[in-house]
């Protein structure tokens, strides 16, 4: 596999070497085409660099990477702590890649594949193609993926559907008949849209209940604590505002709180509110929300790669975590 140099694929790709490198390098600054383009030259050469193949005869690279999206968000920084302490105790030491667009994602995908200056790769809340899969298995990069599913990688989810269904479940049983929804909008192409998956979940439960969920009550916009707030002052200012709301997130539940507040609204006496996820912080406002296990869900991880680089022969694991109503002051 090492026999073929940058030249070849350059060569293959008609591309000049300066773009092969920017394609395992800054695959940002390279248009889609030729990416793509590049990437099946280096997948069909089966092109691994010199150094790195030489550094593919060691033992172990003594690296774990974690590839994910939103890594200021909460639940991120949560799920990433359950994976540093795992790992603590092992000779690995933690490398985080943050992606913040599908160039990106895809350019750390080729890079961490063929360059593998890595042990192991967990793989966070990113929906990837066929060819990036592919390219994983075939240069043996040990990939476990959280929040996504793929047969031939071992993998940790949580229902999201089901988690928004518990929330229409609950809200419903106190009573609730005008329920909103708070969430996301203008979602990028590389992540998850949990937003959505959560919100079919509650209009599912709403709609059992014969309760409609009008898109007036729909706050739809990009994440953030902020966003959610502007969309939760439009709702209580709706001729008939909602009594209760469910947050797509804790994090954007504290926006819609800190609405009620400054509208005067008292929570929960005229507005009950649910976030999502149970992030530290959520125990100390009294947030009523669906609990993942997030540092479970990173510990875990750990513990199939690991599993994995010990005895590669080790069959898949999917693993489905429960969500769990925590119920506190705000509903």
């Amino acid at each position: 596999m090492a026999d073929h140099t940058v030249y070849d694929v350059a060569k293959k790709a008609k591309v000049s070497i300066a773009t092969v490198s920017r394609v395992l390098n800054s695959p940002e600054k390279v248009q889609e085409n030729t990416r793509k383009r590049v990437l099946h030259a280096i997948d069909t050469l089966g092109f691994v660099p010199r150094a790195e193949a030489v550094a593919r005869a060691r033992k172990s690279i003594g690296q774990i990477g974690v590839l994910a999206p939103f890594l200021t968000f909460p639940s991120f920084v949560q799920r990433l702590r359950g994976v540093s302490l795992a790992l603590a105790n092992t000779p690995y030491d933690l490398v985080v890649y943050n992606v913040d667009s599908a160039a990106r994602r895809d350019g750390y995908l080729a890079r961490l594949s063929v360059t593998r200056r890595l042990d192991g790769l967990i793989v966070m809340s990113l929906p990837f193609d066929d060819a990036a899969a592919h390219r994983l298995i075939h240069h043996k990069l040990e990939t476990v993926l959280i929040e996504t599913s793929r047969t031939v990688f071992s993998s940790i989810e949580i229902d999201n559907f089901t988690g928004g269904r518990m929330a229409a479940d609950y809200l419903v049983a106190k009573g609730h008949r005008r329920c909103a929804f708070v969430g996301d909008a203008n979602l990028p192409d590389y992540s998850l849209p949990t937003s959505d998956i959560r919100l079919a979940g509650f209009r599912q439960g709403l709609m059992a209940a014969n309760l409609a969920l009008p898109d007036e009550y729909l706050g739809l916009a990009p994440h953030g604590m902020e966003s959610a707030r502007q969309q939760t002052l439009r709702l209580l200012n709706l001729p008939k505002p909602p009594t209760a709301i469910f947050a797509h997130s804790d994090y954007q539940a504290m926006g819609v709180l800190k609405a009620a507040r400054e509208c005067g609204v008292a929570v929960p006496r005229d507005l009950a509110v649910i976030g999502f996820d149970d992030i530290d912080m959520a125990d100390y406002i009294g947030l009523t929300t669906i609990r993942q296990p997030l540092d479970e869900s990173g510990r875990l991880a750990v513990e199939m790669v690991l599993a994995r680089l010990s005895d590669p022969t080790r069959s898949t694991h999917h693993i489905k975590l429960p969500l769990t109503l925590i119920t506190r002051e705000t509903a």
